[in-house]
């Protein structure tokens, strides 16, 4: 199998050779200026919209210029990779336009409508294989098939092609933006946008700012760069599935750690929250990684207001049937929905007691499971509260405490609420 990780350093001629190949495959996709996110943060913000890219992320231009760049050999013994949705979809359509036979492995875990759509991008010319419950599980069995196969592994970001390819997205923003860019903002899974862009960036416009972000439970990049070498994290919340990742790679490490400004980590339920208003007051649909950029802007607003800002919407391959999740983690981060284990008197009356005084007028019960208790003076109640001011909370506990209504609160308590709810 051939190793991914080659001692050349991509360089900006690399990319613009990458760009000139990547003619009539990706899309070279709009920088639009956004009217809301520039009155919010009084600033010039502008999306660069990869989501629009013919696979809905740019992972495409990576994942063809490294197939491209194969020697026939190569071609003919077919490729491998691994991926948690958006570098397959790229992977699939390069074979398909090349007419290539690959083998692409995904976590079990991964949403049904990125394997479909990597089963439609490839059609005939794509066998996916699902393992494992993370990228990185995928990631060695796709490595362990490549060297009983002989077939050249196209790794997600840790590659010299892959890189050159994504930077792409890096010089179309240069060519494309009208006045100097003060900050650039840049999602992070394994660092492979993040890289080329920087690679772009250090020779056209060394004076931008660029922002890497990170979900903040896949943090890999930001631990890596403080340890000062590569990472890999016992654990990750695999949420931000086209971000999870537990180790970056070597060669976007050294880059990043060079050309970063800085990393922001963004709670998941944040996200969530973002992707729920760019659907509602944008009209753009967003995966979670899709959302993380946008995010970050809350926690950077001191530094770019009155600034040119660009935000990097990396891809909208979202799957609907997380729509419930995403409210549910959306509305527990924003403070307007609680749980509770809720000991309710065995009496006649109590539950309506609860519903008169306690909740505030617009409160609602959205969750209650309760089985009664033969021989017990109290019976426990999962009761799920959503505020219709999230600064009612405290009153309701107090009121509960008044009116000794004993209970456990398990909004901190994740691991078990998870397993109740």
């Amino acid at each position: 199998m051939e190793s991914a990780v080659k001692s050349n350093k991509p360089t900006l001629v690399g990319v613009m050779k990458a760009s000139k190949g990547l003619e009539g495959v990706a899309v070279h996709t709009p920088l639009m200026p956004n009217l809301n996110y520039s009155e919010r943060y009084d600033a010039e913000v502008e999306f660069k919209r990869e989501d629009l890219q013919v696979v809905r992320s740019y992972k495409l231009r990576g994942a063809y210029n490294k197939v491209a760049s194969l020697s026939k050999a190569q071609q003919d013994n077919g490729i491998v990779c691994a991926s948690a949705g958006n570098h397959a979809q790229g992977v699939a359509y390069s074979c398909q336009k090349l007419g290539i036979h690959g083998t692409i492995f995904m976590p079990s875990v991964t949403p049904k409508q990125k394997i479909r759509q990597v089963k439609m991008f490839g059609k005939d010319k794509v066998e996916v294989v699902l393992t494992g419950d993370t990228f990185d599980d995928a990631y060695k069995q796709a490595q362990r098939y490549g060297e009983e196969n002989q077939s050249t592994f196209v790794h997600p970001f840790d590659d010299q092609k892959i890189i050159e390819g994504q930077g792409t997205v890096g010089l179309e923003i240069a060519n494309d933006t009208g006045a100097p860019i003060d900050y650039l903002f840049v999602p992070i899974g394994g660092g492979g946008l993040a890289s080329g862009i920087i690679t772009v960036f250090k020779e056209l416009s060394p004076a931008t700012k660029i922002i890497g972000v990170e979900p903040a439970g896949a943090p890999a990049m930001r631990d890596s760069i403080a340890a000062g070498e590569n990472v890999t994290l016992d654990e990750i919340d695999t949420f931000v599935d086209g971000a999870a990742v537990r180790a970056v790679g070597t060669q976007t490490l050294e880059i990043c750690q060079d050309g970063l400004e800085e990393i922001i980590l963004v709670p998941e339920g944040k996200i969530c929250t973002t992707i729920l208003q760019l659907y509602n007051e944008e009209a753009i649909v967003v995966e979670p990684a899709g959302a993380l950029t946008l995010t970050a802007l809350d926690f950077y607003k001191e530094q770019i207001k009155g600034k040119h800002v660009v935000c990097v919407i990396s891809g909208s391959n979202n799957d609907i049937t997380r729509t419930e999740e995403i409210k549910e983690r959306s509305l527990l981060y924003e403070g307007f929905k609680h749980y509770f284990i809720l000991r309710f008197p065995q009496r006649a009356g109590a539950l309506k007691e609860f519903v008169s005084e306690i909740l505030s007028p617009g409160d609602d019960i959205v969750h209650f499971e309760y089985s009664k208790k033969h021989s017990r003076e109290k019976g426990p109640a999962l009761i799920g509260i959503e505020l219709q001011n999230k600064d009612n909370l405290q009153g309701l506990l107090d009121r509960m405490t008044a009116k000794n209504f004993v209970y456990e609160y398990l909004n901190d308590k994740p691991d078990l609420l998870q397993y109740l709810v």
